[in-house]
């Protein structure tokens, strides 16, 4: 070990000194094996140099890596928290603290880290506010019962699943979360609304008609595509002769007049109204002022 001394007066004895700023008549040196050394004599015999910063050590030296460290430079390679006082692991060459290094073996095995403990979750995990937890960390709002990965938040706190059902509350069919805006109710089912998405783009259908199949939910373009053309009346697949009309595909009974419902062919006169078909009977009763502007709307489309 070693020792600072401070000295005045007559220094002929000592190997060498360092005048005090503040007194020139007062010497800093330091005693090491019966030895006095002025300090940048020391540093350059004795001192060993921080692997970080590469300045010399005086005082306490963390010895790790193979290396000498400053304390206060020896930190954690992800997150440059001081190890000093609170350990390290050794990852892939790296020091890191215990949360780091469980980060990423977390990663590595395809695991979720606990937000609370900072340890790796091998069950499924509790998902609050985004973040995954150890559900045993927390416990039901309403009946204090220790929670499983089934709970639900609400409001900003966590519910056992009875506690949250009796809430009457409506769980997502995809996400599994509560809703708490707008409801879509398809498919014997409620979502939330970006969630109701096709299976084969998984675009949300936001208000526009879904094709179902097999449990399934498919836009237009994408049911046509799997599994034929879809009557726009009834909504199912035309197993037997189609009609195209209206850039749309119908059965032969679904397509009828839309205002009196009287079966049509394409033999038949009609006009479009409302992307629907109307027999040219029930047409000659609409007001004048529609007829006006249907035949100028027609007119355009041609033109284009």
């Amino acid at each position: 070990m070693f020792k600072y001394l401070i000295v005045s007066g007559n220094t002929q004895h000592l190997c060498c000194h360092v005048p005090h700023p503040s007194n020139p008549q007062i010497f800093f040196c330091l005693q090491f094996e019966g030895r006095k050394y002025c300090e940048h004599d020391f540093q350059m015999l004795f001192a060993p140099c921080c692997h970080q910063c590469g300045e010399f050590i005086i005082g306490r030296v963390i010895k790790a890596m193979n290396n000498s460290w400053h304390p206060e430079c020896f930190c954690c390679d992800i997150c440059q928290v001081v190890l000093a006082d609170i350990g390290f692991v050794k990852n892939a060459g790296r020091h890191l603290c215990r949360p780091c290094h469980n980060r990423e073996k977390a990663r590595g095995l395809g695991k979720y880290i606990c937000q609370k403990c900072h340890a790796i979750i091998d069950e499924q995990p509790l998902i609050f506010k985004n973040d995954p937890y150890h559900p045993d960390h927390f416990n039901c709002a309403n009946c204090g019962k220790e929670l499983t990965a089934d709970a639900r938040e609400l409001k900003g706190e966590l519910y056992c699943l009875p506690c949250h059902d009796k809430m009457g509350v409506p769980i997502c069919g995809a996400c599994r979360r509560p809703i708490e805006g707008r409801v879509v109710n398809a498919m014997g089912k409620q979502w939330h609304v970006e969630h109701f998405v096709c299976a084969k783009c998984e675009k949300p259908f936001l208000g526009h008609r879904h094709y179902e199949r097999k449990g399934l939910a498919y836009c237009e373009t994408h049911y046509n595509q799997l599994f034929g053309d879809v009557c726009f009346h009834c909504n199912r697949v035309i197993e037997g002769d189609v009609v195209s009309a209206l850039n749309k595909a119908w059965c032969v009974n679904c397509f009828a007049c839309s205002t009196c419902n009287t079966k049509l062919t394409l033999k038949n006169k009609f006009v479009e109204f409302d992307m629907k078909p109307v027999c040219k009977k029930c047409y000659e009763k609409f007001p004048l002022e529609l007829k006006k502007r249907l035949k100028k709307l027609a007119e355009t489309l041609g033109r284009k």
